[in-house]
């Protein structure tokens, strides 16, 4: 047991060089859209033309838009489209389908986003911070520490570019849409908590304001952070709340997640229970299952009770994976017979329970690794 206390950044500050990125589009609401482009000289109605040039047509590229005379897009994509991502690697797996990108941002920080494509829904997994300041044990980017937030643009551009690539065919089965976005990448999405709601506002708007996806297919992840938790279930968006876990006691979830020591286990399952009764959207329990650190039997039970504790199994739904290992970690995932007790020890308590994918475990799949090997 880790006995020093472990500090954690839940505000994130600049380092160096680091700071705010260029305004974008993207940053702004509809009206400050309109706003924008009449302050070029443009008439208002240019501000629709962009958004449906972006979110529809999921194009940033100024050729791309004849619909717009050439001096007036040129003017117009040179302010308010700056590049806020560069492509630096790109990994892929499961014959293509799986596909993993490291970008590097204005200021020379790193994030990673993964596309992954199933045979009924694509699913990409972006990143709110550049790093985290939460510490988790067992997390790559946990480790970097927390470098600063992401704007609403440079998280929205992570999903437009995958949106882009599904739309023209690039991963493996044809054309197709993007389905569903999940908050599940670098850092704490509700430590960032402007921005992502922001983002998520321009996720779930009807085009052309927004990329029209449904709320119920947007989830959010947190690692229990329970007042940012209450003020996301007064929102009146319905998306998924994820919360990660990873231990049903305070002793041992202290170790594996300091941020337990500010809001314990009981509070961060109280608050996911008033997320359900606020929104009706039945909450995710993520778990790493480590090797004989915390697929304990016992602590199976122990999960299955305290869910149960909270109003039957109907408000919850469990969903273990194994441990992606980061390099230098001296934890590893579960054995698979361990495994299979856990889940059947949930099941029994009547609990919902799924393995979740274990998608691009061959491709350095845990969040952070690709950019903490660049830093090597």
């Amino acid at each position: 047991m880790n006995a020093t206390p472990v500090r954690l950044q839940l505000t994130a500050t600049s380092r160096g060089a680091r700071g705010k990125p260029p305004r974008h589009f993207v940053d702004l609401t509809p009206d400050e859209r309109v706003e924008a482009v009449t302050a070029l000289g443009e008439k208002p109605f240019r501000a629709k033309q962009l958004a449906t040039h972006y979110f529809t047509h999921l194009t940033a590229d100024a050729e791309a838009m004849t619909d717009l005379p050439k001096a007036s897009r040129d003017v117009l994509v040179a302010d308010l489209f700056p590049e806020l991502l560069t492509t630096s690697r790109t990994l892929t797996a499961d014959h293509g389908t799986t596909v993993k990108t490291l970008y590097h941002l204005f200021d020379g920080a790193k994030v990673e986003s993964v596309l992954m494509r199933y045979a009924n829904r694509t699913t990409l997994c972006v990143s709110s911070q550049a790093g985290c300041g939460l510490a988790c044990s067992f997390c790559a980017t946990g480790k970097m520490g927390l470098l600063r937030n992401l704007s609403t643009a440079e998280i929205v551009e992570q999903v437009r570019q995958a949106a882009r690539a599904l739309s023209a065919g690039e991963v493996p089965g044809g054309a197709t849409r993007l389905s569903n976005v999940v908050f599940m990448g670098m850092g704490e999405p509700l430590a960032n908590y402007k921005s992502v709601m922001a983002t998520v506002r321009r996720l779930v708007a009807p085009a052309p304001d927004g990329l029209g996806l449904s709320a119920r297919n947007v989830t959010v992840s947190t690692v229990g952070l329970v007042p940012a938790m209450d003020k996301l279930a007064g929102e009146g968006i319905p998306v998924t709340l994820a919360l990660s876990l990873h231990a049903p006691d305070d002793e041992l979830r202290s170790e594996l997640v300091p941020v337990n020591t500010r809001w314990s286990v009981d509070e961060a399952l109280d608050s996911a229970r008033r997320y359900f009764d606020a929104t009706g959207r039945r909450v995710s329990i993520e778990y790493a299952l480590i090797r004989d650190v915390n697929d304990h039997a016992w602590r199976a039970d122990l999960l299955g009770e305290k869910l149960l504790a909270r109003g039957g199994a109907g408000w919850v739904h469990c969903n273990p994976i194994p441990l992606n290992p980061t390099p230098g970690s001296r934890w590893t995932a579960s054995d698979p017979q361990v495994e299979r007790e856990f889940v059947a020890r949930l099941r029994a308590h009547g609990i919902p329970t799924t393995i979740r994918d274990t998608r691009g475990s061959d491709i350095d799949g845990a969040c952070g690794q690709l950019a903490a090997e660049e830093d090597e």
